[in-house]
């Protein structure tokens, strides 16, 4: 997609602190961190959302989710870490290309949800 932030980010468009790369993921750091580890991970072949997705898309969606573990336990989130794949308007998706939040740091991440 020609003017997706993300796949733009993936061809070397826009730089990024890129920290793994493959065949079927990219990922890199978050510019706005929130927590002291927050990294993205995103497919490289562009998919709208994970309510966009579909069975050819396994393979990436499970790339994605070994290498968000791999990644949290290198940058030394042993004790635990989240994964946050937002999706749509409702979910709070701001970039229209599916990608998870790896988040993690020395102390717990706090509740799931905060309620209304």
């Amino acid at each position: 997609m020609d003017d997706c932030l993300f796949c733009k980010i993936v061809h070397g468009e826009i730089p990024s602190r890129k920290v793994y790369e493959d065949d079927l993921v990219f990922a890199f750091h978050d510019i706005h961190p929130l927590r002291p580890m927050h990294l993205l991970v995103i497919p490289k072949r562009h998919i709208t959302s994970l309510a966009e997705a579909e069975a050819a898309d396994e393979p990436a969606l499970g790339r994605l989710l070994a290498v968000s573990r791999r990644l949290a336990q290198e940058c030394g989130s042993t004790d635990g870490f989240r994964v946050i794949i937002n999706t749509g308007r409702v979910g709070g998706q701001e970039v229209p290309h599916l990608h998870a939040h790896i988040v993690g740091g020395p102390d717990p991440v706090g509740p799931m949800l905060k309620r209304n």
